[in-house]
């Protein structure tokens, strides 16, 4: 995910995921305003965006930006993350990001997923560290065990032949267009933010309090399909959702997440007990920010 040189041809020293990076210095400086003493400045890196910024329109922060500069997480972002009203509400991760984006005027919630996630892992690698030991499952023995999972190991993902491969196109809204196999609808889509994951999120709590049924895959759709046959009615939308057949479903999910530009999480996994191996996307459970 690095590049040797940034666009300008100079040399970029603190690119997110180069290869055996040098550690950064924490370096005092010297606090005039307070007339005296010395003040802690936490080094910082620039992150790679999975978008690089082509998605996003003209008045965002990141438009047409490749990378996003943050600082090394500190003690102020652990509390962060040990805050109870923040984890209840499901935030505690958004209020991390915000806090270790240098540029404030970005808001963390308008990020695409793939650009948010790209921040998530760099977040967690300066805070500790690109080994991530979590237990899995083996898909085929069922036994559970530890495995490690190296964080700096996870390229950009390739979307760049994705529209050819479905014979999609790509509108000026920057949306796209695919017409589904079985009923030949042209379904447009488009491409979720933050914003997208917290409204889902509050939606799933809302639901399991009052003991509904869970609805996921059909929640996803009617958050990122935004016209069928041309038709953006919220009804007609419903309607194609609740009548799509498994097969174009299926399809419409693969090609959503080929055109989605995010920061490939699989990496091979082998088991020690009965030797299944097999690519495995790397689980964010608790301990991805919360390591024993």
């Amino acid at each position: 995910m690095s590049r040797n040189k940034d666009r300008t041809g100079l040399e970029d020293e603190t690119v997110f995921f180069d290869e055996n990076p040098p550690p950064p210095a924490v370096a005092p400086q010297q606090d005039t305003a307070s007339g005296g003493g010395f003040s802690w400045s936490a080094p910082t890196q620039f992150v790679d965006l999975p978008s690089r910024g082509e998605f996003y329109p003209e008045d965002h922060a990141l438009h047409n930006k490749e990378t996003v500069e943050i600082k090394f997480m500190t003690a102020k972002e652990e509390d962060i993350l040990t805050s109870k009203a923040l984890l209840k509400e499901g935030v505690a991760i958004d209020r991390l990001l915000q806090s270790v984006v240098i540029d404030k005027s970005i808001n963390i919630n308008s990020l695409l997923v793939g650009d948010k996630n790209a921040l998530i892992v760099a977040s967690r690698i300066t805070g500790y560290g690109p080994e991530y030991i979590t237990k899995v499952t083996c898909p085929s023995c069922s036994e559970v065990e530890d495995f490690s999972f190296d964080l700096e190991n996870a390229p950009i993902k390739d979307v760049g032949s994705a529209l050819e491969d479905h014979n999609a196109i790509r509108t000026e809204e920057n949306t796209f267009v695919v017409q589904v196999p079985l009923t030949q609808a042209k379904v447009e889509v488009r491409l979720l933010t933050g914003a997208d994951e917290i409204k889902s999120f509050k939606e799933s709590q809302r639901k399991a309090k009052r003991k509904m049924e869970e609805t996921t895959l059909t929640d996803q759709f009617k958050m990122f399909i935004v016209s069928v046959n041309g038709d953006n009615n919220p009804l007609t939308i419903r309607s194609f959702i609740q009548a799509m057949p498994a097969r174009d479903s299926r399809h419409l999910r693969t090609f959503y997440s080929d055109i989605t530009p995010n920061i490939d999480l699989s990496q091979i996994y082998e088991c020690s007990s009965c030797g299944y191996s097999a690519d495995m996307e790397v689980p964010l459970t608790a301990d991805f920010f919360w390591p024993k």
